[in-house]
């Protein structure tokens, strides 16, 4: 049975999702959808003609990324105003995540303009699902900072959140970035995929220790989803009893033996036992 023919679209911005990898991983209504549109913005038309060729579709590309959004956002909301129908891609995967279109979907929203999203290809989710991490809550983090030092604040600020985490990371910075999370979050159960549908899609499972190991004999290339479990079950150990357990331990075994016990004891972070046994003996 053929497809029906290419329908009639309301007036509005269509967020289509594209693949992330595999060309065949895109909806029959995304193809009618860029195919129908009165304009397609695309953040890469050299990427997204790609996806245009393979299937055949000669609709016309509007660049549209943070380099010309201030300019771009105004023209789109005048194309909508006029009744035109506007679909936008990114790259690879459900435009927004991580990517420039949310400023244009929040403008087109303020104005009252009709917002339709396509569901479809996702990096996030597809890593999540692969992962074996717990799905029922994650929390989508994006890059973190490439310098070590803003990298661990955002850790930091993310280290209590009962949900998986998930990440986009490169090969040349996946070591530095498993090596500070290792510091600031202790121990985690820890995913890294890459090449996510594609010919060389791969996992590795472990340990922060575990996967730096790993990194560190074979750096992975391509796209990175890096995932980390949520912590443990609350061990009860608060900052008061942890201070207690140093007081303690301190004046037999010092501040690193002691710190490096109550670590074990009580679930901490290394890195936090050492810091407040520090303070102690100020």
């Amino acid at each position: 049975m053929g497809l029906p023919d290419t329908p009639h679209l309301e007036p509005g911005l269509y967020v289509v999702a594209t693949p992330i990898g595999n060309l065949r991983d895109i909806t029959l209504r995304a193809l009618d959808v860029l195919g129908a549109a009165d304009r397609v913005l695309a953040e890469d038309t050299r990427q997204t003609g790609k996806l245009f060729e393979a299937y055949d579709l000669k609709n016309q590309l509007t660049a549209y990324h943070d380099h010309n959004a201030a300019a771009r956002i105004p023209q789109v909301m005048g194309w909508l105003a006029e009744g035109q129908s506007v679909a936008l891609v990114s790259d690879a995967g459900t435009p927004l995540v991580s990517d420039p279109g949310f400023k244009l979907v929040r403008e087109a929203v303020a104005q009252g303009h009709n917002v339709f999203p396509l569901p479809g290809a996702s990096a996030v989710l597809a890593g999540l699902v692969k992962s074996g991490l717990p799905s029922d809550r994650f929390l989508f983090a994006g890059f973190l900072p490439a310098k070590s030092a803003g990298r661990k604040r955002e850790v930091e600020a993310l280290k209590s959140v009962q949900a998986t985490l998930v990440f986009f990371e490169t090969g040349p910075r996946i070591k530095a970035c498993l090596t500070d999370m290792a510091e600031v979050l202790g121990e985690r159960d820890v995913v890294l995929t890459r090449e996510l549908t594609k010919r060389y899609e791969e996992s590795r499972v472990g340990s922060f220790a575990e996967l730096i190991a790993s990194v560190e004999v074979d750096q992975p290339r391509g796209e990175l989803v890096l995932l980390v479990g949520p912590p443990g079950e609350d061990t009860g150990w608060d900052d008061a009893r942890v201070q207690s357990a140093l007081e303690q331990i301190i004046p037999e075994d010092g501040v690193k033996r002691a710190s490096a016990q109550v670590a074990e004891m009580s679930g901490w972070a290394k890195r936090d036992v050492y810091a407040l046994a520090l303070s102690l003996k100020k």
